[in-house]
């Protein structure tokens, strides 16, 4: 059972409603299954009830998603940072101690890598060009895993994959170490080596056909 964060929009269209939701893009329940895994949405709720869903869950996913709000690493917000999603960021922010906490395999995906590296006491790069095609348009762009890391025993060659972001790590958080890198020195992906099982990825492999990263996780659930 593997529990993915959610959106949560204030205006939503499906049919004839147009409501307030939670929300999930189906490419991420879909890399669940694909990967053998079921899937369990975790809409934003009360941070104080981190630790009793996680303790349900076999691993935890951090969906992408909204700019982390510059606040939580102590930065002032840049003219092309998004509005905030406090919501998102203090429940998402208690699924991640919480599974670190326990020991839950845990995968970061884009928003959720950043929002990581800012959990672990890191910061981020509010602005940067070149990783994304157009405005709601996917690019795509290789990366390279380190030698020697968990992403590098998942994926050992350099491969291209789906990208929509602005936004990337820049003082790593306590412990963390790049295990992945663009062809610009991005980086793209992060672990944990002190813990079980702890990755971010910087791209969205829900929008691709790859599902080793997926599958690793689901195999660390199973473990």
């Amino acid at each position: 059972m593997i529990g993915v964060s959610t959106y949560l929009e204030s205006k939503a269209s499906w049919g004839v409603w147009e409501l307030p939701a939670a929300l999930l893009p189906v490419g991420y329940p879909r890399l669940v299954q694909g990967a053998g895994g079921i899937a369990a949405m975790l809409p934003p709720d009360d941070p104080s009830y981190a630790d009793e869903v996680v303790a349900r869950l076999d691993g935890v996913v951090i969906a992408g998603g909204p700019d982390v709000e510059p606040a939580r690493y102590g930065a002032e917000r840049e003219e092309r940072t998004g509005p905030a999603a406090r919501e998102r960021d203090a429940w998402e922010l208690a699924l991640i101690e919480a599974a670190l906490t326990s020991g839950t395999p845990l995968l970061g995906i884009c928003r959720g890598m950043q929002l990581l590296n800012v959990a672990l006491g890191g910061t981020l790069v509010q602005h940067m060009e070149g990783h994304a095609e157009a405005v709601g348009v996917f690019g795509t762009h290789e990366v390279k895993p380190v030698p020697g890391t968990l992403y590098e025993s998942i994926a050992p060659a350099a491969s291209a994959v789906p990208a929509y972001h602005h936004q990337a790590v820049d003082r790593l958080g306590r412990g963390l170490v790049v295990s992945a890198y663009a062809a610009d020195g991005t980086p793209e992906a992060v672990e944990l080596p002190s813990a079980d099982w702890v990755l971010g990825v910087q791209w969205h492999p829900e929008m691709g056909d790859d599902l080793r990263v997926m599958a690793a996780l689901v195999g660390a659930a199973r473990g």
